[in-house]
């Protein structure tokens, strides 16, 4: 009997979402065994390598330097890379930087979302609309730089598939949701709140609306990659972990 594709513990189709998302960033679909992206933001998540498969690693890292050099990135190790990848990163002078799990969820047993009363959630358009959402998500997802900068390229982010939802109070976006619809799976990213606006429901609401618009268009499953701030949050919604990331990062 073959693999149910729409159970949370069928992995490949969440991790090519994952890749297929990253990927947008180069305008590109990911290379089917060597998947680099480069966004130009200086963050460790929105450049690197997402896999090497049956390749001279040693090739591969020294293509992956050349690529990404002058800026900051990272190399993803997960189920979908080659026995090994870690070990030999380690030993090539990588040090593992993030330790995260990838969760997933089947949306038909979530109920809609519960927004509070305060909370208005919208889909981010246009221009003055980014910068405020990178703006939310910039100081709890550790970026730097310029906003407006940031938000130039989230505009021109090659990937059509891809809604991103605002929590706003007050006209303010308070918090951030980004899903990609790029394949059969629903995929989530920039959860994030501002300091002054958690414990107050905000990013439940934004991730149980992604829910809701992921099953209207006929997809059962949703994943994620969780911090140690947000997997509680994701685990009250009902998301189970399936498998982890380790990404690892070169001195500079």
């Amino acid at each position: 009997m073959g693999v149910n594709t729409n159970s949370i513990h069928n992995l490949e189709p969440q991790l090519a979402a994952n890749r297929r998302f990253w990927s947008g960033w180069t305008g590109a679909e990911p290379h089917a065994d060597f998947a680099i992206y480069r966004s130009e933001i200086p963050h460790p998540l929105f450049n690197g390598v997402l896999r090497v498969r049956d390749q001279s690693l040693d090739a591969a890292v020294a293509e992956a330097k050349e690529r990404l050099a002058s800026t900051t990135w990272s190399w993803w190790v997960g189920a979908d890379s080659d026995e090994g990848t870690a070990e030999g990163l380690l030993a090539r002078g990588a040090q593992q930087i993030i330790d995260m799990p990838v969760m997933a969820i089947d949306v038909r047993a979530v109920a809609d979302a519960e927004v509070p009363a305060d909370l208005k959630i919208v889909e981010v358009v246009g221009p003055d609309e980014m910068v405020g959402y990178v703006g939310a998500y910039a100081e709890p997802l550790g970026f730097g730089g310029d906003v407006h900068a940031q938000a130039q390229r989230e505009l021109a982010f090659d990937y059509p598939d891809v809604v991103r939802l605002a929590g706003v109070v007050d006209g303010r976006t308070v918090g951030t949701c980004t899903l990609s619809l790029g394949t059969e799976v629903g995929a989530l990213y920039c959860i994030a709140t501002h300091a002054g606006f958690r414990q107050r429901g905000v990013a439940t609401a934004l991730t149980r609306e992604a829910l809701r618009i992921t099953r209207e268009t006929g997809r059962s499953v949703v994943t994620l990659q969780a911090t140690s701030e947000g997997e509680p949050v994701y685990r009250k919604i009902g998301f189970e972990e399936v498998s982890r990331y380790r990404l690892y990062q070169f001195p500079a």
